[in-house]
């Protein structure tokens, strides 16, 4: 596992060694779950209920038959980064069907949609098929197909001549999912260490922070959220159902069916809301003024857990006199609720006290207070005594798989170009529009070049033309991609990777509430010459006269090193696609310790070491900024057939969801003379105008907003199937504001007008 050790603690920051993100977990935290023992015992259980290994069985049948016949290989799904444990059925050479492996403890043998199916991403004919050289202008779709060795040697020979002239940090690392280590590894051995991924600060970062803030640490990835187990569950613009990880969508569906008590706020009524005993449709924006209020509910009418905040809080006195002013009454002139309703709903959470959860949420980077409204959720839970109890926030656990034994890499000449000077203090993680900024103005350092694997960062980065501005300052665009991507448009190498049932990845190991090592392996060959992740990093590091830095012959001797080294059978994970270890206690109640790695070393109900960096200690409302009269704010979220905009070639996906819709007020709606099926176009306050897109005219959603799902709208002409399907919300989030405390990017911050096509 990878990180800074001294006699105390362990820092893992950001991913661990398969790359996934894991938030920022402290000693503190690993030490409560400790390394998990697997025993011999463990590893013969998992062994004995298959028969005969998958590889023997499809030997003998294909002895028997003269063909290859039906055959299912255990994987894990890269559909989305929660990446559940699958089995694939192959007949002859065919991916027939994906469903969940039974053994893992994610999805417990069910798949959502995107991983069923994940057939799709093998089969699409759209798909990148070759290495490319551009032989024209940026921008201008012209190209040379090469080999890889042709390939990689123009990648290796361009960042060899940026070294020469700007020195290895000038060349940047752009990544998302698992197989993103191995690059991270080589570019570490060439000499640079900016590398940052979109999942940070334009996503889950705030949330992080403001819970590290409060406890110590983060949420994770998987979130450590113990919904089947809560009595109320409380949902903040959490789309659960609609945002489809499956762990927690089986088990909001366990939570209703067993009755707890479901608390939704959001401007409009998704489907999680429509499962809820009080929905409360609140004004976008004002989500921390409700915060506030249950808090001062809470605390006002004692109501909160108080021994537990006495055993565990810190500067509790400070913040029930911050909060006195923020009334239930006070907070319905800002939300757009009755008082009565603030009220109701802080009672019932209270009931149901240390069970209930107040959800942290996923993507969150909204209106620019996002740490402090994470920051408010956090002491929301504190109040609530739920943080390390059951029906609040479990302790994880990870499997003890040690690191390949690689050479150290060398110390980078220059610091990382991100977030210079610290101008955002509490940023643990690369930001990565930071590195766009030193793209653009040279500041603190040049940066001339860009590897970018697996993202288009012209879809996951908001505003499109600053990015458009800043590849055009490069030397250097390198796009690894299973796709014909906007970003690999622009490129000036183009690799394509396999897809994730054509390949090896590194081992998934993530904190969980049972630790587990889950394999991916190939179950079909790659259709053209597309390769894996780790062949290319490895394969360009050579190039780079680097080839030290990969002792290994090939993966499978990488994986087999780290397995066996971790007292775990490699053929047994290959035969079952999981290890699930032993189960520790998961709360404070069964025995865990309850240790919080902040500065005070309890719950920071008023945080010091913000007041010492100058911001708030409490966290403190300021309400949004208006968009122009006639204006919509423009929200967005996602679709549980499609990951982002990752999946719209996928030809299985887009035949359940083919493009986004445009929800409208009914009544906003009619007074436009608009109906459910018309065309618009949406302009946003900077004049920058959508494709078309159909209304959706309903009472589910406030009049002062509209919402459409995220990802569509491509505009990359190789991508037929979803070329134009939809309207982009990419193109439409020109403006941003940044949180001052993370260097997060809030999005909702952006406003459209309707405009009637045909």
């Amino acid at each position: 596992m990878r990180g800074e050790r001294n006699d105390r603690t362990v820092a893992i920051h950001g991913r661990n060694a398969t790359g996934t993100d894991i938030g920022r977990w402290s000693m503190n935290a690993l030490s409560r779950r400790r390394f998990v023992k697997i025993s011999a015992g463990t590893i013969v259980a998992a062994g004995a209920s298959v028969s005969q290994p998958v590889s023997l069985a499809y030997a003998q049948s294909e002895r028997l038959t003269g063909r290859r016949a039906t055959r299912t290989i255990p994987t894990f799904c890269n559909v989305c980064f929660w990446k559940c444990g699958a089995l694939a059925t192959v007949k002859d050479d065919e991916v027939w069907k994906i469903r969940g492996n039974p053994r893992d403890p994610l999805c417990r043998g069910r798949l959502c949609p995107r991983g069923t199916g994940g057939m799709g991403s093998h089969a699409d004919p759209d798909r990148l098929k070759t290495p490319l050289i551009r032989i024209s202008d940026r921008g201008a779709d012209k190209w040379k197909e090469v080999t890889w060795d042709e390939a990689l040697q123009y990648v290796a020979d361009r960042m060899q001549a940026i070294k020469k002239a700007h020195g290895p940090e000038s060349v940047a690392l752009f990544s998302h999912g698992i197989g993103a280590g191995f690059f991270k590894h080589t570019m570490a051995a060439f000499g640079s260490p900016n590398s940052a991924a979109t999942s940070f600060a334009q996503c889950r970062g705030p949330r992080d922070t403001g819970f590290e803030l409060t406890f110590g640490e983060g949420i994770g990835s998987p979130e450590r959220t113990d919904i089947e187990n809560a009595r109320c569950l409380v949902l903040l613009g959490s789309h659960l159902g609609e945002n489809m990880h499956t762990t927690q969508v089986r088990e909001f569906a366990d939570a209703k069916r067993r009755g707890a008590t479901i608390i939704v706020a959001d401007p409009r009524l998704s489907v999680a809301a429509s499962k809820a005993d009080h929905y409360l449709p609140i004004k976008p924006g004002t989500d921390l003024a409700l915060l506030l209020a249950w808090m001062n509910v809470l605390v006002a009418e004692k109501l909160y857990d108080a021994e537990y905040v006495q055993e565990h809080g810190h500067g509790f006195d400070q913040f029930r006199d911050a909060i006195a002013k923020n009334t239930p009454e006070w907070a319905a002139a800002e939300t757009g609720l009755s008082a009565q309703s603030i009220r109701d709903t802080a009672r019932a959470m209270a009931q149901h006290k240390p069970a209930t959860l107040v959800h942290p949420g996923r993507r969150v980077t909204w209106y620019g207070d996002d740490t402090q409204r994470s920051r408010a959720i956090a002491l929301l839970n504190a109040l609530l005594g739920s943080w390390g109890r059951k029906g609040g926030f479990w302790t994880p656990a990870i499997m003890p798989i040690p690191d390949y034994p690689y050479p150290a890499h060398p110390d980078a000449a220059r610091p990382k170009v991100d977030n210079p000077k610290k101008k955002y203090p509490f940023a643990h993680e690369a930001i990565t529009t930071g590195i766009r900024d030193a793209t653009l103005t040279g500041q603190p350092y040049p940066i001339k070049g860009w590897v970018v694997y697996a993202t288009n960062l012209l879809q996951a980065l908001p505003s499109q033309a600053e990015t458009v501005r800043a590849i055009k300052a490069l030397d250097l665009l390198v796009v690894v991609d299973v796709v014909p991507s906007e970003l690999a448009g622009w490129a000036d190498v183009v690799l394509p990777e396999s897809t994730y049932l054509e390949r090896f990845d590194d081992l998934h190991v993530s904190p969980f509430k049972h630790p587990f090592v889950s394999l991916r392996q190939p179950v079909v060959e790659a259709p053209h010459d597309q390769k894996p992740a780790w062949w290319i990093a490895k394969r360009l590091a050579e190039k780079l006269g680097l080839g030290a830095y990969y002792p290994w012959a090939d993966i499978e001797d990488y994986l087999r090193t780290r397995v066996t080294e971790a007292g775990l059978s490699y053929d047994t994970l290959k035969t079952e696609g999981i290890i699930v270890g032993d189960d520790e206690p998961l709360y404070f109640d069964d025995g865990v310790p309850a240790e919080f790695d902040t500065p005070s070393g309890k719950i920071e109900f008023y945080s010091d070491q913000l007041a010492e960096a100058g911001f708030d200690p409490v966290p403190r409302y300021v309400a949004p900024t208006a968009g122009p009269e006639g204006t919509f704010r423009l929200l967005m979220g996602r679709s549980p057939a499609h990951t982002f905009s990752g999946t719209q070639t996928n030809p299985v996906l887009m035949e359940l969801v083919g493009e986004n819709v445009l929800w409208l007020n009914a009544e906003e709606a009619a007074r436009r003379g608009l109906k459910s099926g018309d065309l618009v176009r949406l302009r946003n306050q900077d004049g920058v105008v959508s494709n078309a897109i159909k209304v959706k005219a309903t009472r589910r959603i406030r009049p002062e907003c509209v919402y459409m799902v995220h990802g569509f709208g491509h505009t990359a002409k190789g991508m037929r199937r979803a070329y134009l399907k939809g309207a982009s919300t990419a193109e439409l989030i020109t403006r941003t504001v940044v949180d001052p405390l993370m260097g997060g990017t809030a999005t909702n911050v952006n406003f459209v007008t309707l405009e009637r096509v045909g």
